[in-house]
């Protein structure tokens, strides 16, 4: 789905008329949670498939930024959030171990939880992967920016931007202000 601002009125049709000022690209900020990426044990590789992701739906991004487990994410997200993204997906962290702690660092940071989307994106997997089950990721909403956590995993990941695909530029135009479209048009 492009964003407004990118699409191009087809042939004979008028540019919209508005007296407002034009809408700044969507922002999004890729944010990977991983205590071994972050020491240089082994490279990213979900961030960057994020970042493609996100691109290929009209972002502008930033990132991967790695960063350890634990408060970094907290950190991070504040950061990114106080910096006025639009989305920031997170990438590793949402297991059951013991070092996966992006689920209660992401949820000092909401405002309020958007459980559908978590729960698409576990669905969207379940078929293929039983154990995406495990994977205790959120998202939600700081201030007026989306946050989602996706799973460590390039399979989580590829899950994840799946369903994000299907609602990722709604859900920011909701964010920006934007009406809910009418059923049946295009959104």
């Amino acid at each position: 789905m492009t964003p407004p601002e990118h699409e191009t009125p087809g042939p004979g049709a008028h540019a919209p008329q508005s007296s407002a000022a034009p809408r700044t690209p969507y922002r999004a900020l890729v944010v990977t949670a991983s205590n071994r990426a972050s020491a240089g044990v082994y490279a990213d590789k979900g961030g960057p498939l994020i970042a493609e992701g996100l691109a290929g739906l009209g972002f502008t991004v930033d990132g991967p930024q790695v960063v350890p487990d634990g408060d970094p994410v907290e950190a991070a997200l504040r950061a990114g959030v106080a910096a006025g993204y639009d989305v920031i997906v997170t990438t590793g962290g949402t297991g059951i171990s013991p070092t996966d702690a992006t689920p209660e660092a992401t949820r000092r940071v909401l405002d309020h939880e958007v459980p559908g989307i978590p729960e698409a994106i576990r669905a969207e997997g379940l078929a293929q992967v039983p154990t995406a089950a495990l994977s205790r990721g959120l998202a939600g909403v700081a201030s007026r920016t989306l946050i989602v956590n996706l799973p460590g995993s390039t399979g989580g990941v590829k899950d994840g931007l799946a369903v994000l695909g299907r609602l990722l530029v709604h859900a920011v135009d909701q964010l920006r202000g934007g009406d809910h479209p009418r059923p049946g048009s295009p959104s």
